[in-house]
């Protein structure tokens, strides 16, 4: 299920591509689950068009979805690539922050920072 709070100083379009990489990523949006038109999601949500339609073509840019034309838009096999390389490169950098020896709470931000959440103190 997708909530949009319209009070949150997050953009809906970034609430509603967060929510379906999410669950995308948790799998309970299975691969090839055919997502709702923009247009029905749109009027299902209360959003404009364009709001989805951003958060789907962010979503497809992440390869997390694909469209197929008239056919629609479906949760992508890519996106499971897209995740086993994250995993990979995670594995990669948890191996590397113990070799050098960082602490992992100062790992964590610092991978927190490269995403543009926080600023490294």
């Amino acid at each position: 299920m997708i909530v949009i709070d319209a009070a949150s100083p997050t953009p809906p379009y970034e609430q509603l591509r967060a929510q379906l990489a999410r669950q995308i990523q948790d799998r309970s949006l299975a691969v090839g689950t055919r997502l709702p038109t923009i247009r029905r999601f749109a009027a299902d949500l209360g959003l404009a068009v364009n709001t989805v339609g951003r958060a789907y073509r962010e979503l497809e840019e992440a390869g997390l979805i694909e469209t197929r034309g008239r056919a629609g838009s479906f949760v992508s096999t890519a996106g499971e690539h897209a995740l086993e390389q994250a995993r990979r490169a995670a594995r990669d950098y948890a191996a590397v922050i113990a070799s050098v020896g960082i602490d992992p709470t100062e790992a964590i931000r610092i991978v927190e920072a490269a995403l543009g959440h926080v600023s490294i103190p």
